[in-house]
């Protein structure tokens, strides 16, 4: 007799290799064929709600692994919450405006013909452009097994999405928080537009540091009447020679003391020795006054002779330089701000390409022997010239390189430029008393961050962020599209003429302002004003599209994403100075609220070596070509093993790791697959081993479930990887295999171990759901356990899933964590033996033990026996709880049906195969 053909073995069609690459495809086309997002939604009518809010990728190329990186995890947090019973909202949508579509445009049709183009047949170009690669990433996003409403997905480019994004931008001037006004900002010449905070990042450059000296006029130098000296200078430092032209004040901190050396410079005293070092003095003191003590003094630019006058501010720091500091209130932020104190006029003297234009003449800026030169020049060009006209006062130069602002999109260094701009302001009163800062900050306090330190993050830089500058000088994007008064300058913001223009974007987009006369763009009782009117020609800035799709996607009724404020935002930490502000600042400025509950944030992506990946290193990773070798699986799972609220590595190496993980889960899903088969309903009758391991399980799924809730996903995948290896398939699995196979089909201890198994499958589907989605939907579908099936919620879709708690049974009698340890002591020995050659399986052996009161010792250990007294060859011995144990020979027959040593003759089955034989043969 074949007695293998005897056994119960495992039976199940779930393949052990799960080739991804080829299969996913197939089962996400299949979602997307059953509108499987709306039948979640129908799934959970009448339940609790969650959405998730998208933040806007960029529609301008492929995905990369950073993409991934996000969309995945918003994909495991909505479906957790959705595999936990709640209704869960998920419209995925797109920034389409700005600056980068602009440029790839402009790449593609030349920088000469898009000039002579209409900027109504650019922004076609750009919306052609947007269009594409929305739908290109669509379809990539839905190839990592993400799920949403991509059917209606939102893009900022809408008709009805931008008239919403002028509707928040109406409420906020309605609000009386809209201002436009002339001040240094951010530009980028390259791009030629002004540029919010969040679009500058910072990088090494090299620049001049130079020690200027300014002559006092002869009146303020008698003012100081300081005999024995004629000629007194005030001696600054500036790393921007090309803005000496335009110096309109040197400014002094009032509370620090100031000395005059013999040399008559006017230097501050606490960095004197810095001076001394530098050569530009010897150190002698003539006197010391307070800075205060110079107010209102005047002294000489030697490229113009214009006045520049002495001021006081406390901006002025004694961390380096000389302590004045060199004052261009077109040129920055604190020039700006002090000098307004004084009236001192602001002067530009730079155009949008960052060239000197003819203010330098008009102005007299320059001597007019060299000022044409300059006209035209690009200012960075002009530092050395400068330094060479500055002659005898130029007292120090030397280079440096610092951190210094550039544009994030043309990748060049950008500029403090005073031009006439739009502006949200953040400290004027207007909501009970209270300023959008104040109210933004309030709110933040009721908002919980993943992780906590988040908060920490963006609160500062609300706290300390200046005025939002919104309006940039480009054609892809909304229009500010407010009409000015010709003869007054103001703008026009009646509610009759701002709804009209509404409507009109709402119908017809927001091209109208380009294509239509101002009459057209008047409501009937405003026509007639036609002609005293003027159009602005600023578009918004960008993060004002994305920061106010709270309005257009959740308050406008146009798609069906939950309610507002949203549940949760997610994204990149540099978003704390992006997206997540920018939606804070204008959900405020409307609401008085925050837009969102909770805000989770992750790290980058790097390579094995912790480096950025770039091209020119060859260490980028394109999602692409993951899916294409490993499947999206393996990448889902990658991003649930990673830490990703700090930076996370990627690899080839790493990926394969992550490879041999999931395989060890696929197997554990298998094997409760081929041993659960047939199993129609719940035995409850277990024994200490099976309560053993449902009180293990218990334990590790409602900690995993917790940590789930909390988003630590790493920590759970860890803590599930644990478990698995170590106690359900390195023990309990490996122990019930003999009862799976050997005991008779319907024996109590077989249904038992079957339940269990059935019991502990349905609660991992349910947990490994939101990260494994495919492998969980994949193995339903070879399911063939009706006991399991109702586990599942009677489904044979992962979306018919709804997780719940493992249920508590009995207590184990017996000490587990005892018997963990005797198990491990046991099997030191046994593979001392193995090596030694003495034995190849635990089955050759019995147990001697002497009052043992644990009655599945034998299957514990799987040896054959446990005795108490034994004539046979000892083996081993070992010690445990103050007790000796011997490991013997068996002293039985090998069974030829089972292998374990209980027969009484040779090639004899023991007694337990007999029955079950007998039994199979009635």
């Amino acid at each position: 007799m074949d007695y293998k053909d005897t056994l119960e073995l495992p039976s199940t069609e779930f393949p052990m290799r799960g080739n991804l690459a080829q299969n996913e495809p197939k089962t996400y086309n299949k979602w997307k064929q059953d509108l499987v997002y709306s039948k979640m939604l129908e799934n959970r009518q009448g339940c609790e709600e969650f959405n998730l809010h998208d933040g806007p990728p960029y529609a301008n190329g492929h995905l990369h692994i950073g993409h991934s990186l996000n969309k995945i995890l918003k994909d495991f947090i909505v479906k957790y919450h959705y595999f936990n019973g709640k209704k869960v909202y998920y419209t995925p949508g797109w920034d389409c405006h700005g600056l980068p579509i602009e440029q790839k445009v402009e790449e593609k049709i030349g920088k000469e013909k898009k000039e002579t183009l209409p900027k109504v047949k650019i922004r076609e170009l750009c919306r052609e452009w947007a269009t594409n690669f929305v739908k290109i990433q669509g379809d990539e996003f839905q190839s990592l097994g993400v799920v949403g409403d991509f059917d209606k997905p939102y893009k900022t480019m809408e008709f009805a999405f931008e008239a919403d994004i002028y509707k928040a931008l109406c409420e906020i001037a309605k609000n009386g928080l809209l201002l436009e006004r002339s001040k240094p900002v951010f530009w980028s010449w390259a791009a030629k537009s002004a540029l919010a905070e969040a679009e500058v990042e910072y990088q090494d450059k090299e620049d001049y540091s130079i020690f200027v000296a300014f002559e006092l006029k002869k009146d303020s130098v008698d003012k100081l009447n300081i005999s024995g000296i004629d000629s007194i200078k005030a001696i600054f430092w500036t790393t921007t020679p090309w803005t000496l032209p335009a110096n309109q004040a040197i400014a002094l901190n009032p509370n620090e003391m100031y000395v005059i050396t013999k040399e008559g410079y006017i230097l501050a005293k606490e960095l004197l020795s810095s001076m001394v070092d530098k050569g530009i003095t010897k150190g002698e003191i003539l006197c010391e006054y307070k800075g205060s003590h110079f107010e209102n003094l005047v002294a000489t630019n030697p490229l113009n002779n214009r006045d520049s006058r002495l001021i006081l501010g406390e901006h002025v720091l004694m961390s380096g330089g000389s302590g004045l500091v060199h004052s261009a209130p077109g040129h920055g932020e604190d020039d700006y701000y002090v000098c307004l104190k004084y009236d001192i006029p602001v002067i530009m003297p730079v155009d949008d390409g960052g060239l000197y234009d003819n203010t330098l003449k008009t102005q007299g800026l320059l001597k007019e022997d060299i000022v044409d030169e300059f006209i035209g020049m690009h200012i960075f060009k002009a530092n050395e010239r400068i330094l060479e006209l500055l002659g005898d006062n130029l007292l120090h130069s030397s280079k440096f390189v610092h951190s210094y602002p550039f544009c994030w999109r043309t990748h060049k260094p950008v500029i403090y430029r005073a031009t006439k701009q739009w502006f949200i302001l953040m400290d004027k009163p207007f909501f009970e008393g209270k300023t959008l800062r104040e109210i933004a900050l309030s709110e933040l306090d009721k908002t919980r961050f993943y992780p906590e330190h988040g908060k920490n993050r963006i609160y500062s830089m609300i706290e300390n962020r200046p005025d939002w500058c919104i309006s940039r000088q480009r054609d892809w994007g909304v229009p500010i599209a407010f009409f000015n008064d010709k003869e007054s300058g103001e703008p026009v913001l009646d509610k009759e003429v701002l709804d009209y223009v509404a409507d009109i974007f709402y119908k017809d987009g927001c091209d109208a302002w380009w294509e239509r006369e101002i009459v057209e763009l008047l409501p009937e009782s405003w026509k007639h004003k036609a002609q005293t009117l003027e159009k602005s020609k600023h578009i918004l800035d960008v993060w004002f599209d994305s920061g106010s799709t709270w309005k257009a996607v959740l308050q406008s009724g146009n798609y069906n994403s939950g309610n507002y404020p949203a549940s949760m935002y997610l994204e990149g930490s540099d978003q704390h100075r992006g997206w997540f502000q920018s939606s804070l600042l204008i959900s405020c400025a409307i609401n008085h609220k925050a837009p969102f509950k909770n805000i989770v944030t992750h790290g980058f992506t790097m390579d094995e070596h912790g480096e950025k990946m770039s091209k020119s290193k060859g260490n980028v990773i394109a999602p692409q070509e993951i899916l294409k070798e490993h499947g999206s699986e393996i990448l889902r799972l990658w991003v649930a093993m990673s830490d990703y609220q700090n930076d996370q590595r990627i690899s080839k190496n790493i990926l394969k790791q992550v490879g041999e993980n999931y395989r060890k889960i696929r197997n554990t899903i298998r094997f409760l697959l081929a041993n659960t088969n047939g199993l129609d309903e719940l035995y409850y009758e277990f024994s200490e081993i099976d309560l053993w391991i449902l009180e293990s399980a218990k334990k590790c799924f409602d900690s995993i479930h917790a940590l789930l809730g909390e988003y630590e996903f790493a920590k759970a995948i860890q803590e599930l990887t644990y478990f698995l290896n170590a106690e359900l398939s390195g023990i309990y699995l490996d122990i019930c295999k003999d009862n799976l196979y050997c005991n008779a089909i319907d024996s109590k201890e077989r249904l038992a171990s079957q339940s269990v198994m059935a019991l502990i499958a349905s609660r991992l589907f349910a947990l490994l759901a939101p990260i494994l989605t495919y492998t969980i939907d994949e193995a339903l579908g070879y399911n063939k356990s009706k006991a399991l099936l109702q586990l599942c919620n009677g489904g044979d879709s992962v979306f018919d899933i709804i997780y719940s708690p493992m249920p508590s049974f009995a207590t184990p009698s017996h000490n587990f964590e005892s018997l963990l340890e005797f198990r491990s002591l046991f099997l030191e020995q046994i593979d001392i033996l193995k090596k030694d050659s003495k034995i190849k399986s635990t089955l050759e052996v019995d147990l001697l033990a002497l009052n043992n009161t644990f009655k599945e010792l034998h299957l514990w250990l799987m040896v054959s026996n446990v005795t108490n007294s034994s004539n046979e060859e000892i083996l081993g011995t070992f010690s445990s709880g103050g007790m000796d144990y011997k490991i013997v020979k068996a002293s039985g027959k090998k069974c030829p049906r089972c292998w374990q040593y209980l027969s009484k003759e040779e090639d004899k089955p023991c007694p337990r195969c007999d029955e079950v034989l007998s039994k199979k043969c009635k």
